[in-house]
């Protein structure tokens, strides 16, 4: 930011909070607000267990490895296993780290919270209340698709509802260096003439999303959230509240979580099969309708010998797209030392300007290879953001060692030294992400 446009910054700051009454009632208020008593955040009083008890509490979701359609199959069992500690973690975060009246951002779905998250994406997501305040501050950054969604609260804290509004970043005010500031509210706040938008009063979150094609070169943003209607100084935690939230993460959001993401890819396997391609908004896990994006998914199945291979057209105008496979258990599989997913940008296209690519244990040589680290079932995603159109890729089953008589003669290929030198910079380029 430059030193003038700091200087305004400050002063509009200063102006704004001046006027803040630390209240139920103030400037900053919406009208309809006064009075109203304000969300604490607090959980519900609850009585500290014995800690054998909260494990005790883990112990159902093990029940989930008879929903995960391979219930015999040791490696999907401790790959279960496995998720269900990342949920903990994941649920640590959320449940403990912030809350609607101090509220910051979180990691979401990353490469290490695996359970769907865009490879090309950065998921930030705060807790809010649809009474609150709120002002977010940051600069752009440069990604491809940078945007907040106002949702009921973070997904697996309760069954999946569509979400609420969503704001594209670029429909901000930018200042110089990208700099934004804008105010989420029900109402417009008295005398803020700034950019504002409206925060729905069953609101639970705001997620930041941002897609990038060139990963660690494109620029991420960077931002925070403050609320304006509450005193920022924020209070110790009492044992009762702390017990509530281990009643929530332990007794309800690791089995929850895991629970919800089985149960989806099995109602898909059950009401499409098996490589069949079908387009979704995915409203159902709690997209919003605004969201200007179309998703083409399957549930992939193949065994070792074969291959699968993705074929489509492109739409003329799409702002961004890409694909990924997830496993079993819906995660995305490893994406950083492995190419499990292409954007626009990683793609090669055929001289016919359609995009094919290869599904495969191995690889076939092609440009195109995504890559299922060892999984032969899970769900393809792809994405059309901002399109004109949303075509319908096609998915076909071959023998893997006839895949090059399946493929234009002129698909784009390339050597092992080539293949190792993607992959190293995929690496690279993830890291060099704010995941954190």
């Amino acid at each position: 930011m430059s030193g003038e446009d700091r200087n305004d910054f400050i002063l509009s700051r200063r102006g704004l909070l001046g006027t803040a009454v630390w209240t139920t009632v103030g400037g900053l208020l919406p009208a309809s607000a006064t009075g109203a008593v304000m969300n604490s955040g607090a959980a519900p009083a609850a009585a500290l267990k014995d800690w054998s008890a909260y494990v005790d509490l883990l112990k159902p979701a093990g029940k989930l490895n008879e929903r995960t359609g391979f219930p015999q199959d040791d490696q999907i069992r401790a790959e279960l296993y496995r998720q269900l500690v990342m949920n903990i973690a994941q649920s640590y975060i959320w449940y403990f780290q912030s809350t609607p009246e101090h509220p910051d951002w979180m990691p979401f779905e990353n490469s290490i919270f695996l359970l769907q998250p865009n490879p090309d994406a950065i998921y930030h997501i705060a807790p809010v209340s649809g009474d609150g305040v709120y002002r977010i501050s940051g600069y752009r950054g440069t990604n491809k698709v940078m945007g907040f969604a106002v949702g009921r609260g973070m997904f697996g804290t309760q069954d999946p509802k569509p979400g609420f509004n969503n704001y594209d970043a670029d429909g901000l005010t930018l200042g110089k260096d990208g700099y934004f500031e804008v105010i989420f509210s029900t109402e417009r706040p008295k005398d803020w003439t700034g950019d504002w938008r409206y925060l729905d009063a069953q609101a639970g979150d705001i997620m930041i999303r941002q897609f990038a094609y060139d990963w660690g070169v494109d620029v991420d943003a960077r931002f925070a959230i403050e609320r304006l209607d509450k005193p920022p100084l924020k209070p110790r935690l009492t044992q009762e509240q702390i017990a509530a939230r281990l009643d929530a993460i332990l007794g309800g959001f690791v089995e929850r979580f895991s629970g919800i993401c089985i149960g989806y890819q099995n109602k898909v396997i059950q009401d499409l099969g098996l490589n069949v391609m079908e387009l979704s908004g995915f409203e159902d896990l709690g997209n919003s309708g605004e969201w200007p994006q179309k998703y083409f998914r399957c549930i992939y199945d193949y065994q070792p010998g074969e291959a699968l291979i993705i074929e489509t057209e492109l739409p003329k105008n799409c702002k961004y797209w890409n694909v990924q496979l997830n496993d079993e258990l819906w995660n995305q599989i490893e994406f950083g030392y492995r190419q499990s997913s292409l954007n626009a940008a990683q793609a090669k296209l055929d001289s016919d300007g359609k995009f094919r690519a290869v599904i495969a244990l191995e690889d076939p040589g092609v440009a195109n290879w995504l890559d299922s680290g060892g999984h032969m079932r899970g769900m393809l995603v792809g994405r059309w953001h901002g399109a004109d159109s949303y075509p319908m890729p096609t998915i076909r089953k071959v023998p893997l060692a006839e895949v090059a008589s399946y493929l234009p003669a002129d698909t784009p290929r390339v050597t092992p030294a080539e293949r190792e030198a993607a992959l190293r910079k995929r690496n690279l380029g993830l890291q060099m992400r704010r995941r954190w």
